[in-house]
Parts: C-alpha cells; sequence; structure tokens
C-alpha cells in the first residue's frame, strides 16, 4: 500500500528516492550520452529550460566534439542523442554528424522542425535521412493555436511542411527512418496519458494535415529555465513544485533517465541530465571533482552518484517524465 503523502511532505528528492534503494542514485550503466551543441536557436519558446534562441552564443567547438568523438570511438554501442537550442545551427553541425556516424550506430537528432524551413537549411531532412538518423521533433499540440502561443506565430504551419518534407523521405512510415513526436503542457499540469493523446495526435495530423509520425513522447515541464520564470511570476512555482510531489510515482523513480544517461555541454562538461545542465550542477567524479569529457572514461571506472533537486520531481511525477516520454503506469500520489 502506497504511504500516506505527508510521510514525504519535508523531505527532498534525494530522501525520499534513497529510502526506495541507494542504487537508484547512481549512473548505471551509461547508454546515452546526450550531447548539447549549444543554445542558438530560430525560435524562443516560452517554457524553454536552457533558454535558447537566436543570439544564443553558447556554441560546442570542433575541439570539444573531438574529445567526444574521440570516447564514443570506444563505446561504439552508446546512442548519441543531439540537442540544442537548435542542433543544427551550430556552424560545425555536419563536422560533428560525420565524426559521431563513423563510430556509433544509433543517432538522434532533437529538432525543433521549423528549422528547416529557414534559409540555408533546407538541406537537412535528406542529410538525416541519408545517415539514417531517428529524428524526436517538438509539437506541443496539433492545434495551430496552441503551438503557436507557447512557440511563435507560424511555428505550427512550418513544423506541418517540415512533417511532410519529412515524409516524402520516408520519415514516419519505414522502420528504419523514425519520427518522433514531443507534447509538453503549456502550462503549469502533467501531461494527460502518453497513449491516449498519441491516439489523438494521430488522428488529427492525418486527418487535418496527411502527415504521419511512428511515436509521442509525453515530458513533463521542468521548473527551471524560462518555465521557472513564468511560474515565479504568475506566483505559481511554490503550488507546481508541491503538485509535482504530491503526485510522485515510485514506479517511475525506479526507470530515471539519468541512470543511463550521461549529458555533455558546449565546453564538454558533463551532466547527470539536461535539466542539471541548465541548472549549472556539474556531474561529480569520486574524488569530488567535476567530471568533463577529457576525465570521463577514468570516472566511470569508479561511482558516478546523481545530483538531485526539487526539480527532479518532474520526472517521477504522475506516469513520469524522460527524454523518451512516459516511464510508468500512472499512480498519481503514490508518495
Amino acid at each position: 500500500m502506497a504511504a500516506p503523502k505527508e510521510h514525504y511532505s519535508d523531505k527532498s528528492f534525494q530522501e525520499i528516492v534513497s529510502g526506495i534503494s541507494p542504487a537508484l542514485l547512481k549512473l548505471d550503466r551509461l547508454e546515452t550520452l546526450q550531447v548539447n551543441l549549444g543554445n542558438r536557436c530560430n525560435q524562443q519558446c516560452r517554457h524553454c529550460h536552457v533558454q535558447a534562441g537566436p543570439r544564443g552564443n553558447k556554441i560546442m567547438t570542433r575541439g570539444v566534439m573531438d574529445s567526444i568523438v574521440s570516447f564514443v570511438k570506444k563505446h561504439g554501442d552508446l546512442t548519441v542523442d543531439m540537442t540544442g537550442g537548435c542542433p543544427e545551427m551550430n556552424p560545425h553541425f555536419s563536422y560533428f554528424m560525420e565524426g559521431i556516424t563513423e563510430v556509433v550506430n544509433h543517432i538522434i537528432a532533437r529538432t525543433n522542425l521549423s528549422v528547416f524551413l529557414e534559409n540555408d537549411y533546407d538541406w537537412v531532412p535528406k542529410y538525416y535521412a541519408d545517415h539514417g538518423v531517428t529524428i524526436v521533433a517538438s509539437l506541443p499540440c496539433y492545434t495551430q493555436d496552441n503551438v503557436d502561443n507557447q512557440r511563435g506565430q507560424g511555428v505550427f504551419d512550418k513544423s506541418i511542411k517540415a512533417i511532410r518534407m519529412l515524409n516524402k523521405l520516408g520519415y514516419g512510415q519505414e522502420d528504419n527512418l523514425e519520427l518522433d513526436l514531443v507534447y509538453n503542457p503549456a502550462g503549469a499540469t502533467l501531461p494527460p496519458p502518453q497513449s491516449d493523446l498519441e491516439v489523438d495526435y494521430k488522428k488529427h495530423l492525418i486527418n487535418d494535415h496527411d502527415i504521419v509520425f511512428n511515436k509521442l513522447f509525453t515530458i513533463t515541464n521542468a521548473p527551471i529555465g524560462r518555465f521557472r520564470q513564468i511560474l515565479t511570476e504568475q506566483d505559481e512555482l511554490d503550488s507546481y513544485i508541491a503538485m509535482l510531489r504530491e503526485n510522485f510515482n515510485s514506479e517511475a523513480a525506479q526507470q530515471i533517465m539519468c541512470r543511463k544517461l550521461l549529458s555533455v555541454d558546449y565546453r564538454g562538461i558533463v551532466y547527470n541530465c539536461d535539466f542539471n545542465q541548465a541548472l549549472g550542477l556539474p556531474a561529480i567524479d569520486g574524488s569530488g571533482s567535476v567530471i568533463t569529457m577529457d576525465n570521463l572514461e577514468s570516472a566511470m571506472r569508479g561511482e558516478i552518484r546523481i545530483i538531485t533537486g526539487s526539480h527532479c520531481f518532474c520526472c517521477t511525477a504522475g506516469a513520469g517524465s524522460s527524454c523518451t516520454g512516459t516511464l510508468a503506469g500512472s499512480k498519481s500520489g503514490d508518495a
């Protein structure tokens, strides 16, 4: 039987998860290296936790890219997950792509779709297809008003056009060209059930726009970055974090993505996840030193603990949340 909610009302995320199992707060087996190529983006979304935009100047250099390629050469079974900002807008994007294509079997690109309609980026969809890249694309709703309100005027139409471009290349239809979409709530709520929403997305997008995709991922907004600013301005930050805490799901806690993923920023500093990266909370090795790509290999021979905070409750609320969607069956208030 689930313990009463008030049992955890004054405990930190670390204390609660340690109570389930201390092993949950350690890196288990690295499966995904998520690489943030920088915070430059053609959009400036209201919920963006890395506060990306057209003026983003945190850009990964070729030197850092080389250190990442050198690492993954020794770990060819890893998935390299490219993100940003808008990863395609890094001036060394194709240089990095060519480097990792030679040494890993699975590459993911997290794109906002609309970049394909910008000048000088129309070549990217075919480039992705030629390299067999899995595309995970942001589309926070299947209606124009909701998308434009969250991501900017005209973004919905651009996104639909971009998906049509991808569909023509075989994305969303062929097994080796996977196109997944990402939904996140517009406000301070948990996402609806992922499987139900996927059905709605597929029905509306095929009927209204004649486009298809493979899977839908629902992701809970983290109370950091621009979304935290909005919550603070609306005096909803404390109530939002309380809601996440109240909906803690112990099943989701046992599947948190930071047990199998590490995130790398534009400088080559390593984090337990992209949220910790946005908050400036780097991963620490057994001696207490910050982990970078230069010492990651040696750090993995020891124990890498997961740095936590109140923002972590977004990953364990309801059905849970990760870069690949929900983590467990929804057990609202399991804590």
